[in-house]
């Protein structure tokens, strides 16, 4: 009977004991593989800058590019790229000045000279943006230059695809049917729009 109880007794403590492992075994390796995200930041603003662009138009584009560097012995490096992104095209309201601004004789013409629109910005969209294939890289390396290169280019594209398309021409047209009437409601008198 005392062997008995002994060995139950020495039971009951290897179970205890072997618990407490697990436990161990367990907790230390959820201590190990939990990742804790720390973000820290100061934000200092640099420039304050006051705005007196109006936005006229925008075009949403997208644009498939394709990119090749050229070799002679080995196969040749091949990017393709999707790009999306928009182009807005704006007059600057603060370079508007009072000698800008004349009325004739009877004084029921306005007559406003505006600076020549132009384009405000050129936005990639990232997230709709995306790179289809990359073949013909060796090195990790290049693949990255190439992916970095086609991002650059397609900005640049995007920003010439729209000049060819007149953006700025389309921005002074807007221009005449957004501004036009609503400085001649406000004025009450005949407004004419001319760009410098």
């Amino acid at each position: 009977m005392a062997t008995r109880s002994r060995f139950s007794y020495s039971l009951i403590i290897s179970l205890v004991i072997i618990g407490f492992l697990v436990f161990l075994f367990f907790y230390v390796k959820h201590q190990f593989t939990t990742v804790r995200t720390e973000v820290k930041e100061d934000v200092m603003v640099q420039k304050i800058i006051t705005m007196g662009k109006l936005e006229l138009v925008k075009y949403a584009m997208k644009d498939v590019i394709e990119k090749k560097n050229k070799r002679t012995l080995l196969p040749d490096e091949r990017v393709l790229f999707v790009a999306v992104g928009e182009v807005t095209a704006c007059i600057d309201l603060t370079r508007v000045k009072e000698q800008d601004i004349a009325t004739n004789a009877t004084h029921d013409t306005v007559t406003v000279n505006l600076p020549k629109a132009e384009i405000c910005y050129v936005r990639l969209d990232h997230q709709r943006s995306k790179v289809y294939e990359v073949t013909g890289t060796i090195f990790p390396g290049n693949t990255r230059d190439m992916v970095e290169d086609i991002y650059k280019l397609a900005e640049k594209r995007l920003l010439e695809n729209a000049r060819e398309m007149n953006i700025t021409g389309k921005a002074q047209e807007n221009a005449q049917t957004i501004l036009k009437p609503l400085l001649e409601g406000v004025s009450g008198k005949v407004v004419v729009l001319k760009f410098k």
